[in-house]
């Protein structure tokens, strides 16, 4: 027995010696990483939008999702929120008498929410299995359901509460936007873009939305502009980078210029997104948490690797159990002494 005891405490002694070592190394966070060159993703104006949920419409029959009800008759589709059925929703800001559209004071606004593709996402750093990825070309955050374990880990990491788990299922999976990438391979794109009357949801490169998200905040309100719809068209239209989607009329319309907050949200949150948003409201207002330049996911991994590499954290936490269940078992040798001393 006097071995087994042995062991055991040298397995505590070098899970703590482990822990030390493991503390002695503080972790240096990684550089946060960037959106990829050709990343595509959305521009949503909400003063363009007038809030017709469209886009939500064509996003449940390009996903196959089902209609969720939140009211009595169950007529029509009224989730509240995103959801593993729901991947894009317009929510709506209101405000005392809600006269002016895009008034902070006595207005009413809208909001999309839907998956916003970060350039450094936390919930690829939490997935322990690779079910979620980020695609390398295009910048896309993907689900693997057939990977997923069903952890969640997904849904405690996003900063915007996005990955949403189906629990109504025995066989639960995560359900998010993934910009309607299985439609790429006929040139289609992202279906809430496509339907959107006024263009005030827009797909294109991450670089070229920037790039007109900050011609509309340098334009005057109440003047008179051009504001594309459907899919926005690089410069280089004629190259091969674009040579992917389908070719399609051009959409464009005049309209009158809105009264812009001076930010482009997404383009530096969280080490940037690759779904960029304008308002007319102060972002903090209609939904979009206030984040800060740097993703958590560039310190997160830096600990997870401290605490991990080397084996650190299971001897730690296989040490503890071990010091714990030696605590409230009787040996048999003290059994035994016990044993002979009543005799």
């Amino acid at each position: 027995m006097s071995t087994r005891r042995n062991f055991l405490r040298g397995m505590v002694a070098a899970s703590g010696a482990a822990v030390a070592a493991g503390a002695a190394k503080p972790a240096a966070a990684r550089e946060t990483r960037q959106r990829p060159p050709e990343a595509l993703g959305l521009l949503f104006d909400a003063t363009l939008c007038v809030g017709c949920k469209a886009c939500v419409a064509a996003c449940k029959q390009a996903n196959d999702n089902p209609a969720e009800f939140s009211t009595v008759d169950r007529l029509w589709d009224t989730p509240l929120d995103t959801s593993a059925h729901t991947f894009n929703l317009i929510k709506m800001y209101r405000s005392g008498t809600m006269q002016t559209k895009d008034a902070e004071e006595n207005g009413y606004a809208f909001m999309k929410t839907s998956c916003m593709h970060c350039a450094d996402p936390s919930c690829v750093s939490a997935c322990p299995v690779s079910a979620m990825t980020k695609n390398p070309e295009n910048g896309v955050v993907e689900y693997d359901a057939d990977a997923c374990i069903g952890c969640r880990y997904c849904v405690v990491a996003c900063p915007f509460g996005i990955p949403k788990y189906e629990y109504d299922s025995p066989t639960g999976k995560i359900g998010k936007c993934e910009l309607c990438r299985h439609r790429y391979k006929d040139g289609r794109y992202s279906a809430c873009a496509e339907v959107c009357p006024t263009g005030a949801t827009l797909f294109g490169r991450s670089a070229d939305l920037l790039a007109e998200a900050k011609r509309r905040l340098a334009l005057k309100p109440g003047e008179t502009a051009v504001f594309p719809r459907g899919r926005l068209r690089a410069a280089d239209e004629g190259g091969v980078r674009h040579a992917v989607w389908r070719e399609e009329p051009d959409q464009s319309y005049e309209n009158v210029v809105g009264s812009y907050q001076q930010h482009v949200y997404g383009e530096t949150e969280y080490g940037g997104t690759q779904v960029l948003k304008l308002s007319g409201v102060p972002f903090e207002k209609v939904g979009m948490p206030k984040l800060p330049p740097e993703a958590a996911a560039a310190h997160s991994e830096s600990i997870q690797h401290m605490l991990y590499g080397g084996l650190v954290m299971p001897l730690a936490v296989l040490g503890a159990m071990t010091f714990i269940a030696r605590r409230h078992v009787r040996h048999d040798d003290e059994n035994e002494g016990e044993n002979r001393d009543g005799r």
